[in-house]
């Protein structure tokens, strides 16, 4: 991996990691294209997974740091609420990474055929969700909060939109757009943060692929600083309604992607 395809990579991956699109499935289609090894392309997942989840930290961090106030102050108020709910969110997904992490890797090193049918997946979830009008709520439950982490964990397929997915979940659950959206990016900041901390501990991580340090670290930073403009701009997408245009995008991408598969 050169340091110019480094460097697209991390911006689409900044990009696409807060829009409803697929991070992971755009990732997948970029190296495809870029005829990358299947062992450049997990390490450089991880390391700009956890640049997104910086960035992520950086926009939200007011809500982080009363979250950290809140939950240790040791009293059951808002902030403990809140964090209760973010962990109990986290149990599905962390199900799935102890138990099925090895499948969940084939399925990466799977081509870009099921890329494709996982983005229209998506398409129609973000439509759904724009079309259905369902009661609000004043918050997210700890039964939303639950319901919301099995999409979550349902969306480490590849080209099944991480956020689109939680998103389109919560707001079929009756949840406020913002609410939501704020939610599920504070909810993958411990799991994608804990699964590159095993990977390093375990010595999963490496760069010893093919892929240089000045590649990966390219990718970092163009993860970072594009994810950090996506994050704002995507809460207030999100807020405004404006889902269904992903929705379109993502039938053109999967199709493309069926269509190049059979190439």
């Amino acid at each position: 991996m050169s340091v110019l395809e480094a460097v697209i990579l991390g911006i689409i991956q900044g990009l696409t990691e807060f829009l409803p699109v697929s991070s992971s499935g755009h990732l997948i289609i970029g190296s495809t294209l870029f005829g990358l090894e299947e062992d450049e392309n997990l390490t450089f997942a991880v390391a700009v997974h956890v640049a997104t989840v910086l960035s992520t930290i950086v926009v939200l961090w007011s809500e982080v740091s009363l979250l950290f106030k809140g939950f240790f102050s040791f009293k059951w108020n808002d902030e403990t609420r809140m964090v209760a709910k973010i962990l109990i969110s986290m149990i599905p997904v962390g199900i799935v990474g102890v138990f099925f992490k090895k499948y969940v890797e084939e399925l990466f090193g799977s081509g870009i055929l099921l890329v494709g049918c996982m983005l229209l997946v998506t398409a129609a979830l973000l439509a759904f969700s724009y079309y259905a009008k369902p009661r609000q709520k004043d918050e997210i439950s700890f039964k939303d909060a639950f319901i919301i982490g099995l999409s979550q964990a349902c969306a480490v397929l590849p080209g099944l939109s991480r956020s689109g997915t939680m998103i389109a979940t919560g707001i079929l659950l009756g949840n406020k757009k913002e609410q939501v959206a704020k939610f599920s990016f504070l909810m993958v900041i411990i799991p994608i943060l804990g699964e590159a901390f095993l990977d390093l501990v375990k010595g999963d991580f490496s760069v010893e692929t093919g892929l240089s340090t000045g590649a990966l670290m390219a990718g970092f930073l163009a993860a970072f600083i594009v994810g950090t403009l996506a994050c704002k701009w995507m809460i207030n997408l999100v807020k405004n309604g404006k889902l269904i245009y992903f929705a379109y995008y993502c039938i053109a991408m999967g199709l493309f992607a069926i269509i190049y598969s059979f190439i």
